[in-house]
């Protein structure tokens, strides 16, 4: 260990290298994004010589086939890509610069443990005691569940909006909410911490994952739902316009990113569920009462009801397509709100921050 170096300081030192190795895996992602859209433009001048071949071999054909051309091309496009989704590791598609990204992320992941656990030998305790402590271990634990979904589902290009999200947010935590390490304050020295925290950070990670999902969906959704009417309204001319970013083309539908998206949140949900019901009784043998309208245990449940609303309307009620996605975001965006600015700004009892 360097002279002068404290274990903490080592622990910086490593989350800032992780850091840095997401950036350039978010790179990598992103530069995989760039060559999906070169695929496909390919893929779509592949397709029209198909379809120029067809019509001089059979210039007697129908305008209802001329038109439903274009319509079964993008659903064949769907299939491929869904099949290419659950296509276990050995038959995937050897995206380069998608591997380049996730032998990164792996790697900055590793550096980010380090990080993790080196604070929590410093600090002789659970690292996720304060704000900074929980942002690192959340932000671990999305990398986690990202990596480990990978095995089961290709979700390669979500790698952009994951490494992205918890860049932004592993750095602007070392960079504004760093706190040294202190004793813990009385209410928090409980078993409670490690489970109800864990777990937390468990869900908060499902969410992000269903919130980026979320984002895709919309933008998918958006894009066949106007391609859809440019080939009803103009035929094979008008699907020539460009409906948005072209990787696009490569990516399942709208209604089957939804439905992964379901399944993550719905997971997410019984971790939240069981973080509620743990947090009323940590509360209860800390300071005697298992609800108080403390802000943080009020906006705890606010979350709670967002998801379980998004879930019970989906279900029952057929809130599918684009009001379902911005449930999901808009529950996400409930979770950050809870973290970042109850945190920082509001009073209570839950004011752990660890800022002055």
């Amino acid at each position: 260990m360097p002279d002068g170096l404290s274990l903490d300081e080592i622990s910086r030192l490593l989350v800032w290298t992780a850091v840095a190795i997401y950036a350039l895996a978010f790179i990598a992602y992103a530069i995989d994004l760039g060559r999906r859209s070169d695929l496909a433009i390919q893929q779509k001048d592949a397709a029209r010589e198909r379809v120029l071949v067809g019509a001089a071999a059979a210039v007697s054909a129908t305008a209802a086939t001329s038109l439903a051309s274009p319509l079964d091309e993008m659903r064949a496009q769907q299939q491929a890509a869904k099949a290419e989704l659950e296509a276990p590791l050995a038959r995937r598609t050897r995206y380069l610069w998608a591997r380049i990204g996730t032998s990164l992320t792996v790697l900055g992941f590793l550096f980010h443990v380090a990080g993790d656990v080196l604070r929590g030998i410093a600090a002789s305790r659970v690292p996720w005691s304060n704000m900074y402590e929980f942002a690192l271990t959340g932000t671990m634990l999305i990398m986690a569940v990202y990596l480990v979904v990978l095995f089961k589902y290709d979700l390669r290009f979500l790698g952009t909006f994951i490494t992205g999200l918890v860049v932004v947010l592993l750095g602007g935590t070392v960079l504004w909410f760093y706190t040294a390490v202190v004793p813990l304050s009385d209410p928090l020295k409980s078993v409670w911490l490690v489970i109800h925290v864990f777990v937390a950070s468990l869900s908060t990670a499902l969410f992000a994952l269903a919130f980026a999902l979320s984002v895709l969906q919309l933008m998918q959704a958006r894009r066949e739902r106007l391609a859809i009417a440019a080939i009803a309204a103009a035929g094979e001319e008008s699907t020539t316009r460009r409906r948005g970013p072209r990787f696009l083309r490569t990516l399942p539908s709208a209604d089957v990113l939804e439905s992964l998206a379901y399944r993550f949140t719905i997971i997410g949900f019984i971790f939240w569920t069981f973080t509620l019901i743990a947090g009323s009784i940590w509360a209860n043998d800390a300071w005697g009462r298992y609800w108080g309208f403390d802000t943080k245990e009020v906006w705890t449940f606010v979350i709670w009801v967002l998801y379980a609303g998004y879930i019970h309307a989906r279900a029952t009620r057929g809130w599918r397509g684009t009001r379902s996605a911005w449930l999901s975001i808009i529950g996400f965006a409930a979770v950050m709100f809870n973290f970042t600015i109850v945190n920082m700004f509001f009073k209570g009892l839950h004011v752990y921050s660890g800022l002055n």
